[in-house]
């Protein structure tokens, strides 16, 4: 559980095959029905790309087309894996193996190698560090612990671009790295790292994808039992493959072409690992026969804060640039990006500081709020001004929520009560799971109400508080869950380090923020020198660096506020100025330079066979801008798209008919599990309310009303413009 969770934690298992494909836009239906042959998703931030991924393998599933166990679906984070996990359980599509690389690569090795080599799999190590300082002193070089860590992420990068120690000071000028050592003595560390693991008799992360691709490679009874296990492959964050998962992926497939990809070129801001965007982009040159969707629907943020992401990508340049996806929000309107400028850090750290507390008191869940910046320095000075300010919190990347004590001990604490509960005294008015729950953690420190401040008491008792509210959520769903049932839940969620949310604002790196999501972010720190950092220094650098800003702003839902400091301490000179990346975007700082988007609209590009023949390039249509029917201004804005009309224009809306399309949508909603605004958004039921069409030609022509939408909903929506009363409101079904 991540604090991106709005919905219900434990939906509904569909009841068929059909009932999976409920709810889904026309392009995430066409991901999830498209089952054969090579399959690309472009995705932008928000617009569902796990949501259509996990349908359409639990589509093949239920259909009866796909085997669970002959699924692997493999993305990057095992928080990630186990969230695409509990969302096939709930889809009833139980069986699919969904892993990291990591670990789908390690199952396999465990397995195969002593058939393969002979003996047993050596021991992993957790963390190379260690091994690297005794590197560095066998060649008798000193590292402080950055330098450390510094050449450690070097090796990391050459293993994964397959780069040996002889060819790390090429292989790193031509990649055009910042390396943190002259090259000669990190190559020397490299291979006195590789040196000291064949010594010990052990192996490392990178390891276990390369010696997996050497067995798949070596022997070919081993490649084709793997081949003959999986048929489908699905693999999400396409764009943050390395050369070495690439390669691991091509030993997987053979000479097959079952394979999905999804990924979004704009959100590439990991190539320091070694991660490239090439492989997403190249997939249609690779695969000509693919299917191509782009998803654009953004369902996550307001149409201002999609305006902001956009205008960002505007201004990029590179390959990269050239694929990007103009996002369109499918959201109301919301508040304009707030932009601040303060004197020195401290106070932009108060000032955040104390518009958080502010939110808090109007009612915005702590948890819905975030704090993101460049690097991890940072957050020390807010870390302050919010305990100052009485403001819960909890830093990401820092302990994991199920290594915390007070979570390791409610879970023993859970264990037991789950097994000897009959002759616990605490449980005897506990009469369902959730009272039991609380009941047991009342003995660990939870209580009904939060201690007073912050700090290490106030972090336990959110910790515990976290515990309890997954318990009621998972009760609901399940009726007549157990407390053995949670426990199972529990232990299933620790493996994937699947944690729930803590009701605190979060803290964390641009980095860590990653396919996450609140209601409010506070972009901080956003200054000349700190982003783009003042290591960017070649061009392929500075676009990383407006693609991080790009994936930062993309992480709010409705309110953005983005701020920077003149100076860093009190009283320092106000050297410093906003990020060269908004400029003509914030006001008062001139005119943004641009290009149209190459890919932006969404849809579906049909693959054409016969062996590699030229794929045909799409003609753009010129699209007639749309206007605003009152006063003739151009339209940029979805939701006035909709009305053909600005916001501010008067309005000849039929209030009756659209109060009683929001009634009737409000029942739809309900007898589908899904959000309203999936039968139709509040702007489409305006448009119609407007519009009053008396046939279904007419109600075609409103945008929002789709081929799918008036099968389904044209006949009850037709039949309210008309006036007819009753309808779609008294069924029981």
């Amino acid at each position: 559980m991540t604090a991106a969770t709005h919905s219900t934690l434990f939906p509904q298992v569909p009841d068929s095959a059909d009932a999976v494909l409920e709810g889904l836009d026309p392009e995430q239906r066409e991901v999830a029905t498209a089952l054969r042959g090579p399959v690309c998703v472009l995705a932008g931030a928000g617009t569902g790309k796990t949501r259509a991924i996990t349908h359409r393998i639990a589509y093949g599933v239920r259909a009866g087309i796909l085997q669970p166990s002959s699924v692997l679906a493999v993305t990057f984070t095992n928080r990630a894996a186990g969230e695409m996990r509990g969302r096939l359980r709930q889809l009833g599509a139980a069986g699919v193996q969904a892993r990291t690389f990591h670990s789908a690569a390690l199952r396999q090795l465990q397995y195969f190698w002593p058939k393969a080599i002979g003996g047993s799999l050596p021991r992993l190590v957790d963390r190379k560090i260690q091994l690297v300082a005794d590197a560095a002193a066998a060649c008798r070089i000193r590292l402080d612990r950055g330098e450390l860590r510094d050449v450690t992420a070097e090796i990391e990068w050459s293993k994964v671009t397959q780069t040996v120690p002889a060819d790390y000071a090429l292989a790193a000028a031509k990649a055009g790295r910042e390396v943190p050592r002259d090259p000669a003595e990190i190559a020397q560390l490299y291979s006195a790292y590789e040196d000291l693991k064949r010594g010990r008799g052990v192996i490392d992360f990178e390891d276990v994808l390369l010696l997996t691709v050497a067995v798949l490679q070596d022997r070919h009874d081993v490649a084709e039992q793997v081949r003959a296990q999986y048929q489908h492959f699905v693999v999400d964050e396409y764009q943050d493959v390395s050369p070495l998962q690439q390669r691991l992926l091509e030993l997987w497939l053979g000479d097959r072409d079952d394979l999905c990809v999804v990924g979004d070129a704009s959100q590439t801001i990991y190539s320091f690992t070694g991660a490239t965007p090439d492989h997403l982009l190249d997939f249609r040159s690779r695969h000509p026969g693919a299917t191509v969707v782009k998803l654009v629907r953004d369902y996550r943020s307001t149409p201002q804060v999609v305006h902001l992401a956009n205008g960002l990508l505007v201004q990029a340049r590179g390959r990269a640039a050239d694929h990007r996806l103009e996002l369109v929000s499918q959201r109301p309107a919301g508040p304009e990006p707030v932009y601040a400028e303060y004197t020195d850090e401290p106070a932009e750290a108060e000032g955040a500081a104390r518009r958080i507390r502010e939110l808090i008191d109007s009612g915005v869940p702590p948890a819905e709020i975030a704090v993101l910046f460049r690097t991890n320095s940072q957050s020390e000075t807010y870390e302050q001004a919010l305990a100052d300010a009485g403001v819960p919190y909890q830093l990401r990347g820092a302990e994991r929520f199920f290594d915390r004590p007070e979570v390791r001990k409610a879970g023993s604490s859970l264990r037991a009560a789950a097994r000897f509960g009959g002759n616990d005294s605490l449980l005897d008015d506990a009469v369902d799971l959730p009272s039991q729950v609380r009941a047991v953690l009342s003995g660990e420190g939870w209580s009904p109400q939060p201690p007073a401040g912050s700090g290490a008491v106030r972090e336990r008792w959110e910790s515990l508080a976290a515990l309890v509210n997954l318990a009621q959520d998972f009760a609901a769903a399940r009726a007549g869950a157990t407390l053995s049932d949670l426990v199972t839940e529990l232990d299933e969620r620790a493996g994937a380090q699947h944690a729930p949310t803590v009701q605190g604002v979060t803290l964390a790196s641009l980095h860590s923020a990653k396919g996450l999501e609140w209601d409010v972010v506070f972009l901080v720190g956003v200054t000349e020198g700190m982003m783009p950092i003042a290591y960017a220094k070649t061009d392929e650098q500075v676009e990383e660096e407006r693609r991080l800003l790009y994936v930062g702003v993309t992480r709010a839902r409705e309110r953005l506020h983005l701020s920077w400091a003149l100076a860093r301490s009190p009283g320092g000179r106000p050297s410093r100025r906003p990020s060269r990346f908004l400029k003509g975007l914030r006001p008062g700082s001139g005119t943004a330079g641009g290009r149209a988007a190459a890919g932006g609209s969404g849809g579906v590009e049909r693959g054409f066979g016969g062996g590699g023949a030229a794929v045909p390039v799409p003609r753009r249509v010129q699209r007639v801008p749309a206007r605003c029917r009152v006063c003739g201004r151009t339209l940029t804005d979805a939701g006035e798209m909709k009305l053909m009309r600005c916001e501010d224009c008067p309005s000849d809306m039929d209030e009756g008919v659209y109060e009683r399309l929001r009634e009737w949508r409000a029942i739809q909603a309900g007898h589908s599990g899904q959000p309203a605004f999936c039968v139709f958004t509040d702007k489409t039921l305006m448009a119609i309310a407007e519009s009053v069409p008396e046939d279904e030609r007419e109600l075609a022509r409103i945008p929002g009303v789709g081929a799918r939408k008036l099968n389904r909903y044209g006949a009850d929506v037709l039949a309210i413009c008309a006036g007819q009363s009753g309808v779609g409101l008294d069924e029981d079904d």
